[in-house]
């Protein structure tokens, strides 16, 4: 089992983000604070769980948690400010949300920009290190995802309800032959040779 936290006996939050390697959609970033008892073995990295254990934690993390915030970074701001500051600024907002402001922050990753008058740690695969961290891991993905499977039934051709956005042959041979929509992010590689990509409408506006 992982480890709760990254401090012994601070109010600490962990945050991580989902969705930076997507050609669409939104980056979407948590900030959960764990009660000090909490504790759980099936709790890990997002990415290493079924979607059944996904949905299942979703629920007991949002039912357990002291506090959480979870926030979503738009394409426009992604295109405008980069992924990597998109994704810091999400967490930012997720932290923002908090009820309970907390003493330290743990972050997923390498890179971070300090929040005001908090002390922070970035953990390379902290998700897979402490719990806290990983429950923020999940608040993440599982409400990115259900953003992505939303806007899929605006854009079907995409399938982004199975792809969420995420470069498979699949998206990419859909961006080939219907082009780009409001929801891609124009700053990205979203094919891998420069070819003419016009906007798609939805089928509701078609």
């Amino acid at each position: 089992m992982l480890d709760l936290q990254y401090t012994k006996n601070k109010v600490e939050c962990g945050t991580d983000e989902a969705g930076r390697g997507c050609l669409a959609g939104p980056v979407t970033a948590a900030a959960v604070i764990l009660k000090k008892d909490f504790s759980n073995s099936v709790l890990n990295d997002s990415k290493q769980l079924s979607l059944k254990n996904r949905n299942l934690l979703k629920k007991l993390i949002r039912e357990e948690a002291i506090s959480y915030g979870i926030a979503h970074v738009m394409m426009e701001d992604i295109d405008d400010i980069n992924i990597l500051n998109a994704s810091i600024k999400a967490m930012h907002h997720s932290i923002d949300q908090l009820s309970i402001r907390p003493e330290f922050i743990s972050v997923d990753g390498n890179r971070f920009h300090s929040y005001p008058s908090i002390e922070h740690t970035c953990i390379i695969k902290g998700d897979a290190k402490y719990l806290n961290i990983a429950a923020a891991s999940i608040l993440a993905k599982t409400e990115r995802d259900a953003f992505m499977e939303r806007i899929h039934e605006e854009f079907p051709m995409y399938n982004w309800k199975k792809n969420k956005g995420y470069p498979t042959k699949e998206h990419r041979e859909a961006i080939k032959k219907y082009g780009i929509t409001k929801y891609h992010r124009k700053s990205f590689k979203l094919l891998p040779t420069p070819l003419a990509l016009k906007p798609k409408k939805s089928k509701n506006n078609s």
